[in-house]
């Protein structure tokens, strides 16, 4: 039967209910996976059924196995061989449930899905029980992937890098103590976002900054022309003693953050409002200017936020030294804290992890759905990657 007889009108009349439907579609996926293992056999013997072969070794009837799919559970015919050496790839031995269903549990575990939640749906939906034993075993195999991930080589350059640390609640030594995961993400040379990597650690210190920007130099990461950062202490120096020609930009809006924690409520809007001319000044003279006016205006109430911006400005105004559509990527850390919101929203319902591994697979996974959606290089990236070729040309091969 062709693909278009299956989505007539008049074929899909006959089936009264969705259960119906599914059975139907369960009838056919069977016939598929069997006649898939039939064609794997194929290749493991060398040669098709009914062919003459001097290979010694030969079919040797079927076995029943019972598998849970994405259509519920089936019983299917699983070819064998006389040496019993055919393991087929779709259907491993001691394995019950097909890839795809396993990618499916991982994707409600990354969700933020517990264990029993997963069961639960996997119960509603496709109609059979599954062991929390091996829900965890399909998810434990995300560690391999996570170390594959974490060593593989990166690109020797990348225009901008993003950090910032997320903290999570996890058991150690029996008791629940705050951890810092460490997190990396590069614009590479073809205007695309990628996360370099993870790092878990404790309090977020420029100490452990530098064991990060060492490991990502040991992967073969030579320069990195931006670097976008919180405004954390010695930071900027950590960065320049591994990668010395990096320019640095502190997050504007971290910034302004620390500088309205002790203005009063009364004076917040006026408060902004006055630092927006510093840092929406068209110059970096500009913004000094306007930086002398809110000290004079502001100094009396709130000189520590002052202090604050005089302390930071050479690592806040880095962006002025660029054109417009570079400033506006650079200026802040919006695009990782965006990727630590949606990391929360996929880990908001464990309170706490047991261990560090159990943080580093939810945190991994959800990094890994969060990407899905990085299929588009940045906005303008033409106009952006002219830019940087003519003020980073020497270092910028592309």
């Amino acid at each position: 039967m062709k693909t278009e007889d299956f989505l007539s009108d008049e074929f899909l009349k006959q089936f009264k209910t969705g259960e119906q439907l599914n059975e139907f579609l369960s009838s056919i996926q069977k016939r598929a996976i069997e006649k898939m293992l039939e064609g794997e056999l194929d290749d493991h013997l060398g040669y098709d059924k009914h062919q003459q072969s001097d290979n010694p070794n030969a079919r040797n009837g079927h076995g029943k196995k019972k598998i849970k799919t994405g259509y519920g559970q089936m019983e299917i015919e699983v070819p064998r061989d006389r040496e019993a050496s055919f393991n087929p790839i779709l259907v491993p031995k001691r394995e019950s449930m097909v890839e795809g269903l396993e990618e499916v549990m991982v994707s409600m575990y990354a969700k933020g899905m517990s264990v029993s939640d997963i069961q639960e749906h996997v119960k509603d939906v496709y109609k059979f029980d599954v062991s929390s034993s091996t829900i965890s075993r399909i998810t434990s195999r995300v560690a391999e992937d996570i170390i594959a991930w974490q060593n593989r080589p990166l690109e020797t350059v990348y225009l901008i890098v993003w950090m910032d640390g997320i903290v999570f609640k996890v058991r150690e030594n029996s008791k629940v103590i705050n951890k810092t995961v460490y997190i990396a993400v590069g614009l590479r040379t073809d205007g695309y976002k990628e996360v370099l990597g993870m790092w878990l650690g404790k309090n977020e210190t420029s100490a452990y900054w530098l064991s990060v920007l060492t490991d990502l130099k040991s992967r073969g990461l030579q320069d990195i022309l931006i670097t976008a950062t919180d405004n954390l202490n010695g930071f900027t120096t950590t960065i320049r003693t591994v990668f010395p020609e990096s320019s640095t930009q502190i997050c504007v809006v971290h910034q302004i953050r620390n500088s309205m924690r002790y203005v009063v409520w009364k004076d917040r809007k006026e408060f902004t409002r006055d630092m927006k001319d510093i840092y929406g000044a068209p110059t970096r003279e500009a913004a000094a200017a306007a930086l002398d006016g809110f000290e004079q205006k502001w100094a009396g109430k709130y000189a520590y936020a002052i202090r604050s911006w005089k302390d930071n400005w050479e690592e806040l105004t880095v962006f002025f030294d660029f054109p417009i559509d570079i400033r506006q990527i650079i200026y802040t850390t919006n695009l990782i804290e965006n990727l630590n919101g949606k990391i929360r929203k996929y880990t908001k319902n464990k309170l706490s992890f047991p261990n560090d591994d159990a943080v580093l697979k939810s945190v991994y996974l959800a990094l890994r759905e969060a990407s899905k959606k990085w299929t588009m290089p940045i906005r303008n990236w033409g106009i952006v990657l002219n830019q940087f070729l003519i003020i980073f040309g020497d270092r910028l091969k592309v």
